[in-house]
């Protein structure tokens, strides 16, 4: 992230302007926060409730950054209703290690957020040659996140307290090899194995159901084939790219602006110049300082003698190793960026000037200027796109922040229809039909948001033909509607759904069928082995399924190897059954136990350690009282299982 402010600094450049626009934005924005913060409560923990605003606002930041690094995934995967209970859970155990910390009175001591600062290679990038940090660009870095340093710093503090929470018990989790060997013998034990398989699918094919059937069938599970409830709908959308398009910024305001920020929107004057070091820290003695300077002033002889071999004496005796290598070159550097003594000569120096010896807290410089930058003003034309572009977004969220409790209580107070609200916004009322209450396949936008259509299809809603509550779809998005005809869930004819009817009966027979013959053979075998018809004999584990069901590896894997060979009967389902002969067990090959065993056992702790860290945790979130308050979604599975 760091990195990208680096690569786009007129992009943080205009954050920055954003920042310094009047003071009556931020009132707005305020208030619309205060709004925000009055959202429904989806978790709990110690007392404090995780609202749905930051639920949501949590997952638009993790779905941001998912993106940023990972541009090519499917945005679906983010935007799912999975993906974004993950987002809840992680910040119920933020809050819940949160909760422990305090609780525990962790503190972080002044050195230890040093050592941290320090080692945070993002910060450690900001360091200029001669060691010390870049604060313009360390304010810069961490405004981009919306921070002051102060701020930042104290984030950073409450992190590494919260860290302390689980890291203790992380640090000292262990597994015997005794314990550690036992399980793992049993994780990758090997067993050979002969499987009959009774596929539905094989039974399927061979049945023709009649007229008859298909009606009895369709009767007695008419819930199968039902259509769902629809309903067709008017809504209303308040966000801020249509709020946008209706502010319009006078000309005399962006001259005012402009005026009064030219200077510093025009950038800095920048100066490229060489140095040669001789190192001579504060701590140093009087003595040794002498010294240096003494070695400072015949090189600075040496190159006013010679002044186009400043590289040369530059890489062979300067003591500033990140810049000795290419000649004492500092590149180019603005006012701020450099120690007061060193600025104050480089910047009253002419270009191919040779200063005098400067004395810093670093040591003894001697410095050549090869070049200025002036700072281009840029006029006003050049910049009225950009102005023109930031005042408007500013004025937008001031005015959203304030149609935001106008479209709220609107909606409201006239809950029988929404056109008097949208012609005091100046809003289009927007229809849609066929809306279900689950998203349809190709839905986009506020037609795919859970949230309003649960809202749509309340009983409030649907019995009354009330509006909806405003409702938060997305960052700075408001929407609303109603219903203007329904129709209830109802059962399909069966002229309508036959087909599905069929596919549905002789999958669920060809099932039946292939369990029953499955259970018989079962039987059948164990008294006569001979006469089983089996697969190959292959050798099974867990970490070599050879693709088969989960089902059918677990059964194979759990049957009783005391009395070999074992015979086992499996469903699989939908997929139809399976008879599974155990043969014998497989020993795992010596040479490989042998040079994987040391990982093998640092992974089993690794198991081992995470199984008490979670553990840990799910006491921490009963002793804080964590509750998530919203179901946990439950992925869909198809009609049927696929046929193995």
């Amino acid at each position: 992230m760091f990195d990208f402010i680096r690569r786009h600094i007129k992009a943080m450049q205009l954050m920055l302007f954003v920042l310094i626009v009047p003071s009556f934005a931020l009132f707005g924005i305020d208030g619309y926060n205060r709004f925000r913060q009055q959202g429904e409560a989806v978790a709990e923990v110690d007392g404090q409730a995780i609202t749905q605003p930051e639920w949501d606002d949590a997952h638009k930041n993790d779905v941001d950054r998912m993106r940023a690094s990972m541009p090519s995934m499917d945005p679906k995967m983010l935007d799912s209703a999975e993906a974004k209970y993950g987002t809840l859970e992680r910040l119920v155990r933020d809050r819940v290690l949160a909760a422990a910390s305090e609780h525990s009175k962790l503190t972080t001591s002044d050195q230890r957020l040093a050592r941290d600062l320090q080692e945070n290679p993002s910060i450690a990038a900001l360091r200029r040659p001669d060691g010390s940090l870049d604060m313009e660009r360390y304010r810069q870095l961490v405004g981009s996140q919306g921070l002051t340093p102060e701020m930042f710093e104290a984030r950073v503090r409450n992190d590494i307290a919260v860290q302390q929470v689980m890291k203790g018990l992380a640090n000292t989790g262990f597994a015997s090899n005794t314990v550690a060997d036992a399980a793992l013998n049993a994780y990758f034990e090997r067993r050979e194995v002969q499987l009959g398989r009774f596929n539905t699918a094989d039974y399927a094919a061979k049945l023709q159901p009649t007229d008859a059937e298909l009606d009895a069938y369709y009767k007695s599970n008419a819930a199968l084939f039902q259509a769902p409830e629809q309903a067709n709908i008017e809504y209303l959308v308040l966000d801020l790219d249509g709020v946008k398009k209706s502010i319009v910024v006078p000309e005399a305001d962006l001259k005012t602006y402009y005026e009064q920020n030219a200077a510093r929107l025009s950038g800095q004057e920048e100066r490229r110049a060489s140095h040669i070091l001789i190192n001579a820290p504060a701590s140093a003695s009087a003595a040794e300082r002498q010294k240096a300077k003494a070695r400072a002033e015949e090189l600075l002889a040496q190159v006013k003698k010679s002044p186009e071999s400043f590289a040369d004496v530059a890489k062979k005796n300067s003591q500033d190793s990140g810049s000795a290598v290419n000649g004492g070159d500092l590149d180019f550097f603005a006012r701020g960026a450099m120690v007061k003594p060193f600025e104050a000569a480089a910047f009253a120096m002419q270009k191919g000037d040779i200063s005098a010896v400067v004395e810093t807290e670093f040591g003894y410089h001697i410095i050549r200027l090869t070049d200025i930058k002036l700072a281009k003003q840029r006029s006003f034309e050049e910049m009225k796109p950009e102005l023109e572009a930031d005042l408007k977004k500013q004025k937008a969220q001031s005015k959203f922040a304030e149609t935001a409790e106008a479209f709220t209580n609107g909606v409201y107070e006239q809950a029988d229809s929404l056109k008097p609200i949208a012609e005091r916004l100046k809003l289009d009322v927007k229809t849609a039909s066929n809306v279900a209450r689950s998203p349809v396949p190709g839905a986009n936008g506020v037609l795919a948001n859970p949230k309003f259509l649960n809202a749509i299809f309340s009983p409030d809603s649907v019995d009354k033909k009330r509006n909806t509550q405003a409702i938060e779809t997305a960052s700075n998005q408001l929407v609303a509607g109603r219903i203007v005809q329904y129709s209830p869930a109802r059962t399909l004819p069966l002229a309508e759904v036959k087909d599905r009817v069929r596919e549905r009966l002789v999958a669920s027979r060809g099932a039946d069928m292939a369990r029953s013959e499955g259970a018989a053979k079962l039987a059948e075998w164990k008294a006569k082995p001979a006469a089983a018809t089996l697969s190959e004999a292959m050798v099974l584990s867990r970490d070599q399924a050879q693709k088969l069901p989960a089902a059918i590896v677990d059964a194979a894997l759990r049957a009783d190897a005391s009395a070999l060979p074992a015979w086992v009967g499996v469903d699989v389902g939908a997929a139809g059954y399976a008879v599974v002969k155990v043969n014998k067990l497989v020993p795992r090959d010596a040479a490989a136990i042998a040079g994987s065993l040391k990982q093998d056992r640092s992974q089993y702790a690794q198991w081992w350690t995470t199984a008490e860290n979670l553990a840990y945790y799910n006491t921490l979130k009963e002793r804080f009282k964590a509750k998530i308050k919203v179901p946990k979604p439950v992925a869909k599975k198809g009609d049927e299982a696929q046929v193995q």
